[in-house]
């Protein structure tokens, strides 16, 4: 289980969900793991847990959205050793109608899903190519191949991530690093909340919906698995792309 033994891997919000799991998943296998999120009570409990199955962790509380921390903490991580791994998980889905204008949460879906990638991505690529060696893996989704009513932004956000992942991909490919836009489905993770428009929740979680309390989502270790699998390849291989939809979700 020692796969990823004297690897680095920096996580952006890995206090819940898909971060959390892909933290787990990659420490019991021998990663140093840096867990950065906002909410640091989260990011302790995750990393005591790790250290109890005598796994490495570092904790940093972290918004993506800020520039200058991280710039602070990609220019930390560089001088301890660089980092081998990095997961691009923060994100967040205020899912609203374009008619409702509700501008604040456009601002925060391109300052945490377009703006926040960019900037930790930046932080850790120089490094990276100086040594050739690392994978960048974001988090897109199926909305990065679609759009939905309500979706205009969150979706906007996600053809970006899709379109980040494959140009950096072609910019970096001659120094031996890969990219990885793995693209979820509907996943039982802490996402939804993000949701506050009402109509747009209640359709979302109602009985028959893809996050209703009868739906068959994926689970936060579902997309681990697949972020594990990407990186598990050999150095000629690249996964540049990885949907992974719930069985039953149609679209």
């Amino acid at each position: 289980m020692a796969q990823f033994k004297a690897k680095r891997a920096w996580i952006t919000g890995a206090s819940s969900g898909i971060g959390a799991a892909t933290a787990l998943t990659l420490a019991e296998r021998g990663a140093e793991v840096v867990l950065s999120a906002r909410r640091l009570d989260r990011l302790e409990s995750l990393a005591a847990k790790i250290r109890q199955t005598g796994g490495k962790a570092m904790v940093r509380e972290l918004n993506v959205a800020d520039r200058a921390a991280v710039q602070t903490l990609g220019r930390e991580l560089e001088g301890s050793g660089g980092v081998d791994i990095l997961v691009n998980n923060a994100g967040l889905m205020p899912l609203s109608p374009l008619l409702k204008g509700r501008v604040d949460e456009w601002d925060a879906i391109v300052d945490i899903n377009i703006k926040g990638l960019l900037y930790v991505t930046h932080a850790v690529l120089p490094g990276m190519i100086a040594r050739r060696h690392g994978h960048i893996v974001n988090i897109g989704s199926v909305a990065g191949q679609l759009t939905f009513p309500g979706g205009a932004v969150y979706c906007a956000s996600k053809f970006a991530v899709r379109a980040i992942s494959d140009a950096l991909r072609k910019e970096v490919l001659s120094y031996d690093i890969r990219v990885t836009d793995i693209q979820p489905g509907a996943v039982d993770t802490e996402l939804i909340n993000s949701v506050k428009d009402p109509e747009i929740k209640q359709a979302l979680t109602s009985e028959g919906s893809f996050f209703g309390p009868d739906a068959r989502m994926l689970q936060a270790q579902d997309i681990a698995n697949a972020i594990l699998y990407a990186l598990s390849q050999p150095l000629r291989m690249n996964v540049c792309e990885l949907l992974v939809r719930p069985l039953s979700q149609e679209f």
